[in-house]
C-alpha cells in the first residue's frame, strides 16, 4: 500500500524561473527510484480535459530524454493556470447563473484512476490550498512552494523568487 510505482508532476499559478528544473530534478530523482513520471498538463486540467489536447494526452509521460535541455526554458513544459480551482469549481446552473462548487473529491478520484501514487504540486498559495484540499481526500503529495513574491506562509524562501529580486533591481538600475 505505500509502495510508489508512478508520480504525477503539476504546475500551477503563474509562471516562475525555476519551474523547468525542479521538473527535471523531480523527474531525474523519481527514476533512480524506479518510478514512473507523468507530467499533468495546464494545473489539473489534464486530468480533468484530456480531451483538450491532442490525442486526449492529457497526461505526458517524463523520462529523460523528455527534461534532456529544459533547465534554461522559461515558463513550465507541462503549462501552468490559474483558473478552474477546484476548491471553487465554476459550474453553471439551469437558471444560467453560476455557481461555485468544490470538486476536489472529483479530482482526487481522477488522480487515483490514472494509476498515481503521488502528487508533486508545484506552485504559489492557491496551489498550496489545493494540495491541502487534495492530501484530506486521501492523496500523497509533495507541495514544492513557487512564489515569485516569496508571500507563502511556513517557507523562508521560494523558488522564483531571487530570480525575480535580481530581474527587478537590473531593470533599476539600468533606469537609474
Amino acid at each position: 500500500m505505500n509502495d510508489i510505482r508512478r508520480i504525477g508532476i503539476s504546475t500551477g499559478g503563474g509562471d516562475a524561473p525555476g519551474l523547468n528544473a525542479v521538473i527535471r530534478a523531480t523527474v531525474l530523482a523519481s527514476l533512480r527510484r524506479g518510478w514512473q513520471v507523468v507530467g499533468i498538463r495546464d494545473g489539473f486540467n489534464g486530468l480533468r480535459f484530456p480531451e483538450r489536447y491532442p490525442n486526449g494526452a492529457g497526461l505526458v509521460p517524463l523520462d529523460r530524454d523528455a527534461v534532456r535541455g529544459i533547465t534554461h526554458l522559461g515558463g513550465t513544459i507541462l503549462g501552468t493556470t490559474n483558473k478552474a480551482n477546484p476548491l471553487k469549481f465554476p459550474q453553471k446552473q439551469p437558471d444560467g447563473s453560476v455557481v461555485e462548487v468544490d470538486r476536489t473529491k472529483e479530482l482526487a478520484g481522477m488522480c487515483k484512476d490514472a494509476g498515481l501514487d503521488a502528487v508533486v504540486m508545484l506552485g504559489g498559495d492557491g496551489t498550496m490550498a489545493i494540495a491541502a484540499a487534495l492530501s484530506r481526500h486521501g492523496v500523497r503529495l509533495v507541495g514544492v512552494p513557487k512564489t515569485i513574491d516569496n508571500g507563502l506562509d511556513g517557507t523562508v524562501v521560494t523558488f522564483g523568487f531571487e530570480s525575480a529580486v535580481a530581474f527587478a533591481t537590473e531593470c533599476i538600475d539600468r533606469l537609474h
